[in-house]
């Protein structure tokens, strides 16, 4: 069974691109801060790989936080046990921070949140990258970076995450250039309906309408399917041009 570690899995599209992965049988490692959510979303993805059309993989849940150094070493761990030491097929770096909730403008962004969002968005997922390498080189693998759209937009209020998210794409470009025998993507989901994103704008009068994470999970695994090259994407022209 190909494995994958899912940051960010408890919910959102961190749990989507999960269930997609379930219902073909894919062994998984879900991270997520919420103890009980993450244990949650598991059993619920345990049920959505037994009744797939082939054999289940096995979910294990890892709660904890990203920018704990001792939390991504259980996370890789934990995908070697259930890949029998085989290697990482594919790892999602999905959880991220906003580093203010609600977004404010770049004069009234506290240090410390912006802080906090380039150690979750940034740090994190290159350190997760750095210790997953080797099961990803052994396993010809590839990297997800989940961006935004804040990352090469200048929108008012999204300075901080839009920054990190800024940084992460570079990392991604770089991590292809040096790594060609690997994927890397960095994907831009666009705004979905989404806890993260209500934290964001809790007064976007749109929020009801935009598309939920579900409906955009496929466009993710077209990238698996097709093995595409490394590069930046969008779910949306990933699903328009299907």
């Amino acid at each position: 069974m190909p494995v994958a570690i899912i940051t960010g899995a408890s919910r959102g599209l961190g749990r989507a691109l999960a269930a997609e992965l379930a219902g073909r049988g894919w062994d998984l490692v879900l991270d997520g801060r919420n103890a009980d959510a993450l244990r949650v979303a598991a059993e619920e993805l345990e049920r959505l790989a037994a009744k797939g059309p082939g054999p289940a993989g096995g979910v294990r849940a890892v709660p904890g936080d990203v920018t704990d150094p001792g939390h991504r070493t259980a996370l890789v761990a934990a995908a070697r046990e259930l890949g029998d030491g085989t290697g990482v097929d594919l790892l999602v770096n999905n959880a991220s921070a906003l580093g203010a909730e609600p977004l404010v403008p770049l004069a009234e962004l506290p240090v410390a949140g912006l802080r906090k969002a380039l150690e979750t968005n940034v740090t994190a997922p290159m350190a997760l990258v750095q210790q997953a390498l080797p099961g990803l080189r052994a396993a010809g693998g590839a990297v997800l970076n989940v961006s935004s759209d804040a990352a090469v937009e200048a929108y008012p209020t999204w300075g901080g995450y839009g920054a990190s998210k800024a940084a992460l794409d570079h990392l991604s470009a770089v991590l292809a250039e040096e790594e060609p025998e690997l994927r890397v993507w960095w994907v831009d989901p666009g705004d979905l309906r989404t806890e993260l994103y209500a934290a964001a704008v809790p007064d976007d009068a749109d929020f009801a309408d935009r598309p939920l994470p579900e409906t955009v999970a496929p466009a993710f695994l077209r990238l698996l399917d097709e093995r595409s090259p490394s590069g930046r994407y969008t779910a949306p022209a990933l699903l328009e041009t299907r």
